[in-house]
């Protein structure tokens, strides 16, 4: 299958047939990054036949999806003056207990996560009265189960689901400028950029329209105005520019030995490039993995101790004690956060928890699989793990 078929002009095309407009709203940002991904897909992601077809529909969805919503924002004005109320982020390295914390945390009826279903279809616009029997949930978890079929072991690696929370890197990428793609595919020269170069704050804009969007739609799990559940370890490489976005988000950030974390995400990135790529390397996987986790480490830690994201509340968790007792370390957080953990809430945490067992990585990864030296690594953390008191595991 011809790789022409990525060509951002023709998807361009494409995807304003099908949506029927060709009105990408006010930022034209997102066509530089649209260029550079365009550029890597064909030149450095290896892709196969399927990987072109998967490539091809990532972006057609995501631009398809930005038309759609431009287009029913200027019919319905009202919804850009919709207020994003003290947003809740969970940040952290990848593979840090984030996902089973927002898991946990999305049993709360008074928080509203985005759902997989209607990141990836928010038009028409999600409903109440058919929020959990919508068409689209099934389509949705068809797609997902299919890529577990391409790719055994998928679904262990990374569970996903079409009813449960999605990461907002699948929303910025309607802005092109996320590090979904950085994941999913082979991608060098696209994955600098976005850690060195990229103008991030566009991104953030449209997340916080795609929010708007759905909001407009369901305003909350109680009918009432929601207030965001949201997570990515992407958001730890850009805490200013998530500030300045949303200057009163209560931001979460888990902490864990960074080198358990390098085996693990390369594992899964290098799992993830299976479904487009024969090609596919766990050492390649690590070493861009080690940039930018030393570079989000010492990013964040000097953007918090410099007094710049003073306004925004920061509460931390370790991944050590979180793992031992997941409760009674989501009980302290909503102490922190002076919220109240009502019983409904702690008993269908602790249903997800006995639905959801989890293996804590198993044989999934190994540090010897990442051609990493590990004495040089932990030197290049250790100011990081001594800020936040983060102990060294025992390396798989």
């Amino acid at each position: 299958m011809s790789v022409a078929r990525l060509d951002p002009d023709r998807l361009v095309e494409q995807s304003a047939e099908i949506a029927g407009t060709d009105d990408f709203g006010d930022d034209a940002g997102w066509r530089d990054g649209l260029g550079r991904l365009c550029d890597g897909l064909t030149a450095d992601a290896r892709l196969n036949d399927l990987g072109v077809e998967i490539a091809v529909m990532d972006v057609v969805r995501a631009l398809t999806n930005r038309l759609r919503i431009v287009s029913w924002r200027r019919q319905h004005p009202e919804i850009a003056a919709s207020p994003v109320q003290r947003p809740l982020f969970i940040v952290g390295q990848p593979r840090t207990g984030t996902t089973i914390l927002f898991d946990l945390l999305a049993q709360d009826r008074a928080l509203r996560p985005p759902l997989t279903w209607e990141v990836d279809h928010p038009f028409p616009l999600p409903r109440p009265d058919t929020y959990d029997s919508d068409p689209r949930i099934a389509e949705t978890q068809a797609t997902i189960e299919a890529s577990e079929q391409i790719v055994p072991g998928l679904l262990v690696h990374h569970p996903m689901g079409a009813r449960v929370g999605q990461e907002c890197v699948r929303i910025t990428a309607g802005q092109f400028c996320s590090m979904i793609f950085s994941v999913q595919y082979r991608l060098p020269g696209y994955y600098r950029w976005l850690l060195h170069e990229a103008d991030h704050a566009p991104a953030y804009r449209y997340h916080r329209m795609f929010l708007q969007h759905l909001q407009s739609g369901v305003p909350g799990p109680t009918e009432q105005p929601c207030q965001w559940l949201l997570k990515s370890p992407a958001h730890l490489w850009q805490l200013d520019t998530l500030a300045a976005e949303y200057p009163d988000a209560v931001i979460v950030q888990t902490h864990r030995d960074p080198l358990n974390v390098i085996s693990s995400i390369s594992a899964l990135t290098h799992h993830l490039r299976r479904l487009a790529s024969d090609e596919s390397s766990i050492t390649e996987c690590a070493t861009q993995s080690k940039e930018e986790i030393v570079v989000g480490l010492q990013r964040a830690m000097t953007l918090r101790d410099s007094g710049a994201l003073a306004g925004n509340r920061f509460v931390d968790v370790q991944f050590a004690e979180f793992i031992r007792d997941p409760l009674a370390v989501v009980r302290a957080l909503y102490t922190e956060l002076g919220r109240e953990l009502e019983p409904a809430t702690e008993q269908r945490m602790r249903d997800f928890l006995l639905a959801h067992p989890g293996d804590h990585g198993g044989t999934r990864y190994r540090w010897a699989d990442t051609g990493l030296d590990a004495v040089e690594m932990r030197e290049q953390v250790r100011g990081y793990q001594q800020r936040y008191g983060v102990p060294d595991e025992q390396l798989r």
